[in-house]
């Protein structure tokens, strides 16, 4: 017994000790804000429309395809990915796959030898390792890039999977919002996947990439590069400067409490603040974690709506017609303070006004969640709230 309790106290305090150092480690990494860039962004908000242009753009490459994931299923659309990656490899088209080791650890080991077998270069991003083990399991690489030929890209809230054509019983239709971008802001995109790539395996040679010159676009556009810090911050500044509306799309809702007041001080100020979520969750204990965040925000006044055709995905946020933030963090601690994300910050109001209209119609599948609700929810989820609430950076 002595003993057991030896090894039980030494484990944690060695995850104690561990997960500390690696917050205080992430608190001094620097988060890189691009200088404003143009570039010609089209707005996809649908799984097959995501996949039909990615495969066409995949299809069409000349000289290389740069894609990382966070999660990259071994399912029939991974393999149909797969399948277009492989093909361009055998013709001579250079191609690198860099996925999350947790996100897509369903990967199987006959799939990896595939891929490698015809030509692709894969490696996986932010493998557990010593001697902060806790700490490097926990933090994940939850960005998703793809560059193709140096003059197109993709960012936002596509994975590669069923689930994200529609294709999972469980969850129905898949709700998530992405960008294709071409123009000049391009590189920050190539710039994140050569940062990305190196930080996991041996640098790519850039004297064998082809990087052609990139044209300004119609849409100006910035990108928002974190790695656990700054998240927080940049959607708290965000809201401060709402005068009139504020929309968050999200499949969470864990804010935290400096996020939280900058909402409740809008409210305050006769700001609408106007939040969509799913209606059902797709891992434990996040609507948990939520339930006192959203009592507070309807009793201020602020509308939760509940997505009902299916699964909502989505990550956005936009203040009043003049900033539009598109990308993958999610509004919860976990994006906040331990993944790796990257946003696209849009200032363009004709784009803004576009996607505004788009979510709006999303609005009209939704159903607003009273407060009442909130209120008279189950014994089990009262107990499971202030836990759920204690772990919500884990979640």
């Amino acid at each position: 017994m002595v003993i057991f309790l030896t090894v039980l106290l030494a484990l944690i305090l060695w995850l104690i000790i561990d997960l500390h150092t690696g917050n205080k480690k992430r608190k001094l990494a620097p988060s890189s804000s691009r200088q404003r860039m143009t570039g010609n962004l089209t707005f996809i908000n649908d799984g097959d429309d995501f996949f039909r242009a990615l495969i066409n753009d995949i299809d069409a490459a000349v000289y290389q395809i740069h894609m990382m994931f966070y999660i990259f299923r071994d399912d029939a659309t991974g393999h149909m990915v797969i399948e277009h990656l492989c093909q361009k490899a055998t013709s001579g088209v250079s191609v690198y796959l860099l996925v999350d080791y947790g996100g897509s650890h369903s990967l199987k080991k006959a799939t990896i030898r595939k891929m490698i077998s015809c030509g692709i270069v894969f490696s996986y991003s932010r493998k557990i390792s010593f001697p902060l083990f806790f700490t490097s399991l926990n933090e994940r690489n939850h960005r998703k890039i793809t560059v193709i030929d140096g003059e197109i890209g993709y960012v936002g809230g596509f994975n590669v999977g069923n689930e994200y054509v529609g294709k999972d019983p469980k969850f129905g239709y898949w709700r998530d919002y992405h960008l294709r971008v071409t123009g000049e802001a391009v590189q920050g995109l190539q710039d994140q996947f050569f940062l990305d790539w190196e930080d996991s395996h041996s640098p790519i040679n850039k004297e064998t990439v082809c990087l052609p010159p990139l044209n300004k676009g119609q849409h100006n556009v910035s990108f928002h590069i974190t790695n656990g810090n700054s998240v927080e911050e940049a959607f708290a500044s965000y809201i401060d400067k709402a005068t009139t509306s504020i929309i968050i799309g999200s499949p969470y809702y864990i804010p935290g409490q400096t996020v939280q007041t900058s909402l409740l001080r809008a409210l305050k100020c006769g700001v609408s603040v106007q939040v969509i979520l799913p209606m059902r969750a797709d891992h434990p204990l996040v609507k948990e974690a939520s339930y006192e965040y959203l009592v507070e925000l309807i009793q201020a006044g602020g509308e939760v709506y509940q997505y009902m055709n299916g699964f909502y995905h989505a990550k956005v946020m936009i203040i009043d017609e003049t900033l539009c933030d598109i990308g993958t963090a999610n509004f919860d601690q976990r994006s906040f303070h331990i993944n790796g994300e990257i946003n696209c910050i849009i200032s363009s109001p004709s784009l803004i006004v576009e996607i505004k209209e788009e979510i709006q119609k999303d609005i009209l599948q939704c159903e607003r969640l009273d407060l009442k609700r909130l209120q008279d929810r189950t014994v089990g989820n009262r107990v499971l709230a202030p836990i759920a609430r204690l772990f919500s950076p884990f979640l």
